[in-house]
């Protein structure tokens, strides 16, 4: 399997399980759109969506857990802003499947070639 090639370390295998769940979820991309352009309270994410605090704080948290997201405690408020390292983790994974697909598209287009050479008179 390609992924335990990319880590054979089943614990980075987990953390990448987690970090490309939490980004599965409409709602969770948004918010990390969000803080990546600018912290936000909880409360103040919870004011955007139709859903309830509890709703918008367990997303928050799953965001958290795949390292996306970071809280920080300000008075009364949780405060989230981006994680760009976890970022750069499904970033890095995204480039090597990236990478595997421009080999595999590079070696057909050199086997059509091959092909066409052998065609022609």
């Amino acid at each position: 399997m390609v992924v335990d090639q990319f880590s054979p370390v089943p614990e980075k295998n987990d953390e990448l399980d987690r970090l490309f769940q939490a980004l599965a979820d409409t709602t969770r991309r948004d918010i990390m759109a969000r803080v990546t352009e600018g912290e936000y309270s909880v409360s103040g994410l919870a004011a955007l969506y139709a859903m309830s605090f509890a709703a918008v704080q367990k997303h928050v948290a799953v965001l958290e857990r795949a390292s996306l997201v970071t809280k920080e405690k300000r008075g009364r408020e949780q405060i989230v802003r981006g994680n760009h390292d976890g970022l750069q983790k499904a970033r890095h994974l995204l480039d090597h499947y990236e990478m595997i697909w421009r080999q595999r598209a590079s070696r057909i287009a050199d086997i059509l070639a091959e092909d066409d050479e052998r065609d022609l008179p």
